[in-house]
């Protein structure tokens, strides 16, 4: 039970450090936790160190009144928690993620001797190798590494896993289009993905693989002290995520429950401020103004804050005539 309350604890903690305030907490995890709180004082007298932290405030917690007390007004019942999102897991036959990640320490020098020696060690690293189908290439980020901003994705797709180079399909070159209309060329940001490596999907008779699915949680895990160490490289003074699934990567699963939640807002990853937007892909199934002008307004957050100029006519891009 110790390991378990430690592992809990630490779980919050790394939400707190990712901005989250709340968690949803079912009536039986209360009651199951109102349980152990009762059992402290028992580990304390036979002295066992409780967890540091205690893991969870019931705030809804009721003295029944004495006879002497006058009754306190009924309380409110809490709304009903929802459904918990089911959890990705690996398809069957899949080779399972190490529960290491791996431990990145960058030489010396300058960076482009740095990030060669990371490009180095990615494409060599063997689960990232283990996981790319024959014929296909380890994916890192590309662009420039003095850049101010760096966008980040979830995964390579098809075409990105024969190039071996993130964001060069429909949904990359519609953010090559974002990026111009922010007056940027694409050689001067720098584009990257959470994952190496393109999520597999069961192919049967050494075919090729259709489709694509997010990654897990435990492969975009093992994946992010490469990005962390794309970060250290670049040094940009922002970080742009794309879609739902690269922001979870980043702020941690579970810390949010709609995109909508956290989009257009300032968080932080890795000492660096990070806004969150929709996926390219997003625009590709959506071709509304409306679809168009949301993500273009945080564009327009992420072009004050690195000091870029703005025109009128930039302002006034997507608005509905």
């Amino acid at each position: 039970m110790r390991h378990a309350l430690e592992a809990l604890t630490d779980e919050l903690r790394r939400l707190k450090a990712a901005g989250v305030k709340n968690v949803a907490v079912s009536e039986e995890s209360l009651v199951a936790l109102h349980r152990v709180v009762e059992q402290r004082g028992s580990i304390h007298a036979a002295g066992v160190a409780a967890p540091r932290e205690s893991a969870v405030v019931a705030r809804n917690e009721v003295t029944p009144p004495t006879s002497s007390q006058a009754p306190s007004a009924p309380t409110r019942p809490a709304p009903a928690t929802p459904p918990p999102t089911p959890k990705a897991t690996l398809p069957e036959g899949v080779a399972p993620i190490p529960t290491t990640a791996p431990t990145i320490v960058l030489p010396e020098g300058d960076k482009a001797a740095r990030w060669a020696a990371l490009r180095e060690r990615v494409l060599n690293d063997p689960t990232c190798t283990a996981h790319v189908r024959p014929g296909k290439k380890v994916v890192l980020g590309v662009g420039s590494l003095d850049a101010s901003i760096m966008f980040v994705g979830e995964a390579p797709g098809a075409e990105e896993e024969v190039q071996g180079e993130p964001f060069v399909g429909p949904a990359g070159q519609l953010l090559t289009k974002m990026i111009q209309a922010m007056g940027l060329q694409r050689e001067q940001v720098y584009i990257g993905n959470i994952m190496n490596w393109r999520p597999e999907l069961p192919v049967a008779g050494g075919g090729s693989q259709v489709g694509n699915r997010p990654p897990t949680e435990e492969e975009m895990r093992y994946c992010l002290p490469y990005l962390r160490a794309q970060i250290e490289v670049v040094n940009p003074k922002l970080l742009v995520a794309l879609g739902a699934t690269a922001a979870q990567g980043l702020l941690g699963f579970g810390s949010f429950k709609a995109l909508g939640d956290v989009r257009g807002k300032w968080h932080e990853f890795s000492g660096k401020p990070l806004m969150i937007t929709y996926h390219p892909s997003y625009i590709l199934r959506n071709q509304s103004n409306r679809s168009k002008r949301m993500i273009w307004e945080d564009l327009l957050k992420v072009m004050e804050r690195v000091g870029l100029s703005i025109s009128d006519r930039q302002r006034g891009f997507f608005l509905d005539k």
